[in-house]
């Protein structure tokens, strides 16, 4: 539901001294004037943010010391969804631009950015580029339009501390929803005001729980049919995932009484200790940790229920339409200088480190083959929190297929709040009858999309 950016690498900049795999670009000239090729980039921190700022500034200064033919006109900010589609329109976008992972489909469809793929033979880091967030950024014929820079899914978050106190084995965490539902009712049963499992069904959180739990058991809540979309969750796997939580929060009453939660009140009970799992990302457990004062050894994290699909994310980079093959090769080389660049992964694990910021993350990780094993052993050698802790995580997701959040997600996570506000506080809740008037208004959230 949240966009999040993990590992944005303006955060973690890397000022000097960067290895480039990626062949050079700097004898990259203008067409027209036959000097160098300036580009506009966006991803520059405002000036409120000193540290990144001046990290970034000194990134492109790096940048343009080891490629002088390519000027970088940096702007600030990332996407701001009020003002990007006037933006683009109006040909004020930067020409390597960014974007979540719900844009790029829609921009490939109207044309509105560039077509990369013949370049990418150029930049040898690509090619290990995990091949399922590379799809995010190309058409139905393998066309390259963009590049990952981050990348999240959804996994459970459990309490290690609790699990054994339970007498359940922390690194043998749930694999199933009838696993979760056996391991819910033994914590439950420590009492203390403890509660098995947690659920969202307020401020759009309750939609976005649902959708991702409906993913991890084979469904969807929205299908292209043609040009058009149709709601995809009043049937049985929809059914299946309300039955679940009515059961787990009126028959096993390992929900505890308290409802209508948001995102925020499920970080605050585990790291209360008063919460054995839920739904959620790793970026979650630095805040349970940092914000609500929770620490690392008690939390554990394992790959989605059932494993039929993760709700997951990110972000990349595009490249505006009509840019010159000068344009788009300056534009590669700076992503493959500043985020899509396996030889940065060790320097920027130790700035972190240094930094106080959480090293041993499961992600994001947007590689694959020799850069991941990079990956691999910067996180082993930097690590500053129990990364093991998240190997279930890691080893599960493996085989998850990652799905993307439906078109209109918010107002579509709206509509199915009512839907999850009613199961968990009506024990006589008709989920038939609470499907199918979500389904009405869904469809008609769909209708608009062009």
């Amino acid at each position: 539901m949240k966009r999040r950016l993990l590992g944005r690498s303006v955060a973690l900049a890397l000022v000097a001294g960067v290895a480039l795999t990626a062949a050079a670009c700097g004898d990259s000239k203008d067409e027209a004037t036959g000097g160098p090729v300036t580009i506009t980039v966006n991803g520059m921190p405002p000036a409120t943010e000193a540290s990144n700022r001046a990290n970034f500034e000194a990134d492109v200064k790096a940048f343009e010391a080891k490629y002088p033919n390519i000027k970088i006109d940096a702007k600030e900010g990332f996407m701001d969804p009020k003002t990007f589609a006037a933006k683009l329109a109006g040909g004020q976008l930067e020409d390597v631009f960014y974007v979540y992972f719900t844009d790029p489909q829609s921009l490939i469809a109207k044309r509105q950015v560039a077509d990369i793929t013949s370049y990418l033979s150029e930049f040898p880091n690509v090619k290990d580029v995990n091949q399922d967030l590379m799809k995010v950024f190309s058409d139905g014929a393998g066309k390259v339009y963009g590049l990952p820079s981050a990348n999240y899914s959804l996994g459970l978050v459990y309490n290690r501390t609790l699990f054994t106190k339970a007498g359940l084995d922390p690194d043998n965490p749930p694999k199933t929803w009838a696993e979760v539902r056996e391991a819910a009712k033994k914590i439950t049963a420590l009492g203390g005001g403890i509660n098995g499992y947690g659920d969202y069904s307020k401020s759009n959180t309750g939609g976005w729980h649902f959708t991702a739990e409906l993913y991890s058991v084979g469904g969807d809540v929205a299908v292209k049919d043609g040009d058009t979309w149709k709601a995809a969750f009043n049937n049985d796997k929809g059914k299946q995932v309300l039955q679940q939580l009515h059961d787990m929060r009126f028959v096993d009453k390992t929900m505890g009484e308290r409802q209508l939660l948001e995102y925020a009140d499920l970080l605050q009970n585990m790291a209360a200790g008063k919460l054995g799992m839920y739904v959620g990302s790793p970026d979650n457990i630095p805040t349970i940790v940092k914000q609500y004062k929770g620490k690392y050894e008690d939390y554990g994290l394992t790959a989605i229920p059932d494993g039929q699909g993760t709700l997951g994310g990110g972000d990349g980079f595009m490249f505006k339409a009509g840019l010159s093959a000068e344009k788009i090769r300056a534009g590669l080389t700076w992503l493959n200088f500043k985020t899509v660049n396996p030889d940065r992964i060790a320097s920027d694990n130790e700035r972190a480190k240094g930094k106080g910021e959480p090293v041993g993350l499961p992600q994001p990780n947007i590689w694959t083959g020799a850069s991941e094993q990079k990956w691999v052993d910067a996180t082993a050698k930097f690590a500053n929190i129990p990364a093991q802790n998240f190997q279930p995580f890691v080893d599960g997701s493996k085989t998850i297929p990652l799905k993307l959040e439906p078109p209109k997600a918010q107002e579509i996570y709206a509509a199915l709040d009512t839907v999850m506000q009613k199961v968990l506080t009506d024990p006589n809740a008709d989920l038939g009858k609470l499907l199918s008037d979500a389904e009405k208004q869904v469809n008609t959230i769909l209708a608009t999309v062009k």
